[in-house]
């Protein structure tokens, strides 16, 4: 009777103890599920803005430094590559557009699949978001020399996945989507030599804006000089030797509300005026239900120095890229097809010295 008083007594303590360490173990439990939750959440997200596309082949990171920083890049690396002593394989550089990656350009544009097949090496440099909120190339900023500066970093890249991978340097072909197309033809300017073939789908001419405030301009078409002459002067730059212009190909949807279609038009007199071509006339193509697109030649000495493609219909979007990504439309032909047949051209006609 005695002993079951005492423990009775006791009790209340036990009872408290017993009920904070139930508690203490059932919060632990709920941290460390809650824990395991937002890490697994972190890791998805880590992997879909930085993890391979979808795809066989390999997905090869990289950092590259310059005056602009340092810059994320991977490079893509078909599966089953067959290594053959003092082979080189073609190198597509492809920047990503506003409020997109590297990664997501990949998957919309379905450049992979491509390189796939026909054997060669893709580059996705990353803008980092502390120097574009929105992840825009800066290709507007000439004035505060952020435009240089990020050029010069992209050039470290190449640089640096030329040096680590069998890249033929003679096979070197340059894309862009809107910010990244205005970046490729700023970067074609200031290093015609290093690129055979460049691609600009849905940019702005360089030279027609030197800050943000007038790059909106520019994308409306508001700021494209009227007078040729000046427009070379002012996009191409005085150092640069204007006959070395790489081929330019360019793309654009005429129903283009963010980047009006009269910049590729204009960027196509002006490259043209640069590079001594001449237009041809104009024809319509079309494949299957596609929408068509009106493509102009201009021709230099047997080269295709301009290629300009203007699509029906199409919006600020790549063109019959995957439809469920955005900036990204299928109806309209494969600008992806589109840039390595336009590659191939300049690769054969600059080695046959244009016939």
């Amino acid at each position: 009777m005695v002993r079951r008083i005492r423990r009775l007594s006791a009790s209340p303590a036990a009872i408290l103890v017993k009920a904070y360490e139930r508690n203490l173990k059932s919060m632990t439990r709920a941290t460390l599920a809650g824990g395991k939750r937002l890490a697994g959440q972190v890791r998805r997200a880590a992997e879909k803005m930085h993890g391979a596309p979808p795809g066989p082949g390999d997905w090869l990171p990289g950092v590259a430094l310059g005056p602009a920083g340092a810059r994320a890049y991977h490079l893509y690396r078909p599966a089953g590559l067959s290594w053959v002593p003092g082979q080189k394989l073609p190198l597509v550089v492809m920047l990503h557009g506003c409020g997109q990656s590297g990664r997501a350009f990949a998957i919309s544009t379905r450049m992979n699949r491509l390189a796939a097949r026909e054997r060669f090496l893709v580059l996705y440099p990353d803008q980092d978001r502390i120097a574009n909120a929105q992840g825009c190339w800066n290709w507007f900023e000439r004035r505060s020399g952020k435009a240089d500066a990020e050029v010069a970093t992209l050039m470290a890249a190449l640089d640096q996945v030329q040096m680590l991978y069998p890249v033929d340097r003679d096979r070197v072909v340059l894309a862009g989507l809107s910010a990244g197309a205005s970046m490729a033809v700023l970067m074609a300017t200031r290093h015609p030599q290093r690129f055979q073939a460049v691609a600009a789908h849905s940019g702005v001419a360089p030279g027609a804006a030197g800050s943000a405030g007038s790059a909106l301009g520019a994308m409306r078409g508001r700021h494209l000089p009227s007078v040729i002459p000046s427009a070379v002067g002012k996009a191409m730059g005085a150092a640069v030797q204007l006959t070395l212009l790489p081929p330019l190909l360019l793309l654009h949807g005429c129903e283009d509300q963010v980047v009006v279609a009269e910049n590729a038009s204009h960027l196509a007199s002006v490259w043209s005026h640069a590079t001594g071509a001449r237009p041809l006339a104009s024809r319509v193509l079309q494949r299957g239900q596609r929408q068509p697109a009106r493509v102009t030649d201009y021709r230099r000495k047997g080269r295709t120095m301009v290629r300009l493609a203007e699509i029906e219909g199409l919006g600020h979007a790549w063109s019959g890229g995957l439809g469920s990504q955005p900036f990204s439309d299928p109806r309209g032909p494969d600008a992806t097809r589109m840039i390595w047949t336009f590659a191939q051209l300049a690769f054969r006609e600059r080695g046959s010295g244009g016939d």
